[in-house]
């Protein structure tokens, strides 16, 4: 009979040539964590590790080096989040999925930061599962239908947005919505009150943004700066 310790973290022998993607899963439900397993090595995925917090979800990447990492986002010792962030550290090729009964937006922020590709909400069926485990294989992004995947595709089109802008726009930005002036700003960066003003005006053009107070609002939804 397996010990308690065998069944939070467990590893399984490597499949034969010709099988899908392996996968780790991370859940501190354990009840959860082998019924996911049973329902997707039924479906040709091959469940290569179970870990039941974040630290051992980490340890199992770097000795199993599977194809995708499921994790839960509330996990214990380190949650979902951090555990991607190293796992991505580690191992940069490999796929990330982000698991969870709600998706909050500050927590997809983070996770779309670290390089999840894959956001899967608990109530759906496991072939959303399955398809987000296939897709994000190949490279692909994933996103549960539903409310929930409003809130990620939202925040996925926020960083979007972020990217088009320029370091030195981000910069300008953070300090607008800091509440400094174009003159501060300028002092701030060593250039001209000119260019700041070009900048904010750039920046406002790229964001759809017409006045400071949405450019404050803006900030604080991407985390540039904290209410």
């Amino acid at each position: 009979m397996p010990t308690k310790q065998q069944r939070w973290t467990r590893s399984h022998p490597r499949p034969r040539a010709g099988r899908g993607p392996r996968v780790l899963v991370a859940d501190d439900h354990l009840l959860f964590l082998e019924s996911i397993h049973a329902l997707l090595q039924v479906r040709g995925i091959e469940v290569v590790g179970q870990a039941a917090d974040g630290a051992a979800a980490v340890r199992l990447a770097h000795e199993c080096r599977p194809d995708v990492a499921v994790l839960d986002v509330a996990m214990p010792v380190l949650n979902g989040v951090d555990a991607a962030r190293q796992i991505a550290a580690a191992l940069p090729g490999i796929g990330l999925i982000l698991l969870s009964g709600v998706m909050q937006e500050r927590t997809v922020r983070d996770a779309i930061t670290v390089g999840v590709r894959g956001f899967v909400v608990k109530t759906q069926a496991v072939e959303e599962l399955v398809d987000a485990i296939r897709e994000v294989s190949r490279g692909g992004l994933y996103v549960s239908p539903g409310p929930a995947g409003a809130v990620v595709e939202a925040c996925l089109a926020g960083a979007t947005d972020r990217e088009t802008l320029s370091p030195r726009e981000r910069e300008v930005l953070r300090f607008v919505a800091d509440g400094k002036t174009s003159r501060q700003v300028a002092t701030l960066l060593g250039v001209s009150v000119r260019t700041v003003d070009a900048h904010r005006a750039s920046i406002m053009r790229r964001l759809g943004i017409h006045d400071t107070a949405g450019l404050v609002r803006y900030a604080i939804r991407q985390g540039l700066v904290v209410p």
